[in-house]
């Protein structure tokens, strides 16, 4: 089997309502790069890179093609290393690793589609057949009604049998964002999962003030309290504070993991997938995780494409520490309207009650609806 050619498609969709998180950006519309790869054997695997869709669809288009075409797409380790050698020189972070994570999501889509085999099978079985989602929201909307809107929504999830619930942080004033902390954690009881995300938006001592002043809340994990290449600030940061400390999303590769892990600098590191390195390098990340005794609970966000190859790679994670654990690997499932999430997919990924079923059709589970991605389609 050979590959023959590697399509980029940009999908956009307006936001219904419009919200923003700590770094103050205003999120109008969701849109995301996807990568399709078809073979000379029928077979068509579908990726999806993070970020900026349009400078992804360059990087994939311009960079990264011309060397996929004619390989064999059960080569996913050959192919890998020969992009990341083929960036390295200017890219060992960023954009250009997620043209390589939609690539290479692609291939083990072909390879589980040809051999007729979920993803999770090919990468070591599923550790279980249903993964817990938690329910990331509680943006920034309704700038005179931030406590209120954060319980109002908060109650809402819980009432849809979420087990446990992301907010966002960062307001600009730490005692408002602990009041808004400590409101949600009333609201939903002492037996639903809170986790508080900041978008790297505090310096070392604010985000230290502020985690002792959340301790109460009993909180799940900090995420992103502070910038994500200082990683002599994490240290500092998880070692003061009595609550988990998470972070990895803007990191990338074995490498960019290697010394947070190897140091501690976070006791949960999150990877995602169309960002990081695709299967093929989130596997490393993992095994580097579990080896240290590091959680590794993946960051999702983005189209039916990463959420489900999200879900294929937390079936196939062992439970850190094994088996006695309370609460396995989750699957963060963004709450704002997201019709590239929802409606790309024929069969899309859903949760009930706070629970997502792991698709164990061929691939990533499950097929593009064509006649959707037209709709989207603006590139």
């Amino acid at each position: 089997m050979k590959v023959t050619a590697v399509r980029t498609h940009i999908v956009s969709c307006p936001v219904e309502r419009p919200f923003t998180s700590a770094r103050g950006w205003l999120y109008t519309t969701r849109a995301s790069c996807l990568v399709e790869i078809e073979t000379d054997e029928g077979v068509t695997g579908w990726g999806e890179c993070y970020g900026p869709a349009a400078a992804c669809k360059a990087v994939v288009d311009t960079m990264l093609s011309p060397r996929v075409i004619g390989r064999d797409p059960f080569d996913t380790s050959v192919v890998w290393e020969d992009l990341y050698n083929r960036v390295k020189d200017y890219g060992l972070t960023g954009l250009s690793i997620a043209g390589i994570s939609g690539i290479d999501i692609a291939l083990w889509d072909i390879v589980g589609r040809a051999l007729g085999k979920p993803i999770h099978k090919l990468i070591g079985g599923a550790h279980r057949t249903a993964v817990t989602a938690y329910a990331t929201g509680l943006y920034f909307i309704d700038t005179n009604r931030l406590v209120e809107e954060a319980v109002e929504e908060a109650e809402k999830y819980a009432s849809q049998g979420f087990r446990a619930i992301k907010m966002k942080i960062g307001l600009g004033d730490l005692k408002l964002d602990a009041r808004r902390v400590a409101a949600v954690r009333q609201a939903i009881g002492p037996d639903i999962a809170l986790a508080v995300d900041a978008n790297h938006c505090f310096s070392v001592p604010n985000a230290i003030r502020l985690g002792r002043m959340m301790e109460a809340s009993d909180i799940l994990w900090f995420e992103e309290p502070i910038s994500p290449e200082d990683h002599d600030g994490y240290v500092e940061v998880t070692r003061a504070l009595d609550m988990a400390v998470a972070g990895g999303e803007n990191d990338f590769t074995r490498w960019g993991f290697r010394d947070i892990i190897a140091r501690k600098a976070m006791d949960i590191v999150q990877p995602d997938l169309c960002a990081a390195g695709g299967f093929s390098e989130c596997l490393k990340i993992a095994t580097l995780a579990s080896a240290h005794g590091v959680e590794c609970v993946p960051h999702a966000w983005g189209s039916a494409i990463g959420l489900a190859a999200t879900v294929q790679f937390i079936a196939a994670l062992p439970d850190q520490p094994p088996a006695w654990r309370s609460m396995p690997p989750m699957l963060e499932f963004e709450q704002t309207p997201n019709p590239l999430r929802d409606h790309l997919a024929r069969e899309p990924i859903v949760q009930q009650n706070g629970i997502v079923s792991v698709p164990d059709a061929p691939g990533i589970g499950i097929e593009v609806d064509r006649d959707v991605l037209a709709k989207f389609k603006v590139a």
